[in-house]
């Protein structure tokens, strides 16, 4: 009789177990996926300056329409962004600053592309409250023309 009231005491102690560990363990869950997309996006960000800065540095006859490149320039990292980076949010909000060392694009001259993205969490805002609900995300990229 004592052996089965000790039995009956411990009715249900599994689930409760189970819920208090199985929240632990989606929460780990869903910060390991939210990371990784960050880092993923991290990378798609430095790639789309790439692209920009490799866009600026091709050769163009003269005359030479500095508006026209930056907007090459503009255009060829807004389209590898869009192409690659995972934003839930609608299209991504970045932006992009483009620096020469030298207006006539001689060769040595530098291009310097600067792309800034912020990261909005998409699972987990609400459990990072330390980190805000966004991460400032940025790739810098030097090119010199040839």
């Amino acid at each position: 009789m004592k052996q089965l009231r000790s039995l009956h005491r411990q009715k249900g102690a599994e689930v409760v177990e189970f819920a208090l560990t199985a929240v632990l363990l989606f929460i780990l869950l869903f910060g390991i996926i939210e990371f990784s997309v960050a880092l993923y996006d991290k990378a798609v960000v430095t790639n789309a300056s790439r692209e920009g800065a490799r866009t600026g540095i091709l050769f163009r006859p003269d005359p030479r329409d500095i508006a026209a490149e930056d907007d090459a320039i503009e255009q060829a990292v807004r389209d590898y962004a869009e192409q690659y980076l995972i934003s839930l949010g609608g299209p991504a909000e970045m932006t992009i600053d483009i620096t020469r060392s030298d207006a006539s694009m001689s060769p040595g001259s530098e291009v310097v592309v600067t792309v800034d993205y912020p990261y909005q969490f998409l699972l987990l805002p609400g459990f990072i409250g330390t980190l805000g609900n966004l991460i400032e995300i940025q790739a810098v990229t030097n090119m010199r023309a040839e």
